[in-house]
Formats: structure tokens, sequence, C-alpha cells
């Protein structure tokens, strides 16, 4: 089977695969060759996919996943490679998000904290998968 994930500015990636897995707003699933079509909208976290035996990991900031005739494609607003994000700036955005979160301030805007949380940690995750 075949998976694009495209954001606005590019296509992240572009290949034949074996397998996909990633997490939808109803909870992670995975995809394999012969899998019926489905569409769903994604959530932010990790997508895995495995490929003659390896396994790549990406961000993927929401958006939308869709499979037919043998063809994945995440649509999203960002995507980054596990093993091209720097981890010091992401550490940096989940310490500065957290401490958003953490004022008391009446000004802040929590759902935009939490939201720049779950992106960092994503980001984490991705690439202690790649490791």
């Amino acid at each position: 089977m075949h998976l694009k994930i495209i954001t606005h500015e590019k296509v992240v990636f572009d290949e034949d695969i074996d397998a996909v897995y990633t997490r939808s707003v109803d909870g992670e699933f995975g995809v394999l060759s012969g899998h019926v079509p489905i569409m769903t909208a994604l959530d932010i976290g990790v997508t895995k996919v495995v490929k003659g035996g390896e396994e790549i990991f990406f961000t993927t900031m929401g958006g939308v996943f869709q499979f037919k005739n043998e063809e994945a494609i995440i649509l999203t607003t960002t995507a980054e490679r596990g093993d091209e994000i720097d981890v010091a700036r992401a550490k940096e955005a989940l310490a500065r998000a957290k401490a958003r979160l953490d004022e008391k301030n009446a000004n802040i805007d929590a759902k935009r904290a939490e939201a720049a949380i779950a992106r960092a940690m994503a980001r984490l995750k991705a690439t202690l998968n790649n490791q």
C-alpha cells in the first residue's frame, strides 16, 4: 500500500509501506494492506509507519486520515519526522506551555496551553521512538 503525509507547505512522506498506525480523535488504530476504506479525524499524536521491517515515526498534529484503494493519505497542519525533531527545542516548548498553564492568571488560554503541551509531548515521543 502507499502512504502520503501532506501538510500545507509540503509532502512530508510519499512511499510504499507495509502498515501505518496513528491516533484518531476516537483512539489509536492501524491499517494494513487490504483494509476496508476508512476516513477519520486525527488527533495530535505520533504516527508509526512500517516499511520493510523498519519503523519510522512522525508527529501528526491533527488533520484527516483516509484509506481507500490501497492508498493512505494523511492531511495535517504539521508533520515532522521523529529523527529530524530538535529535542532541546521540544523540551523548551513543553516547559513554556506547562509554565503558562500553571499560572493563575485569568488571561491565560488554557486550551491553547494544553494543545501546546500535547504537541510538545508528541514531538518528544516521536524522537524517543526513533532511537
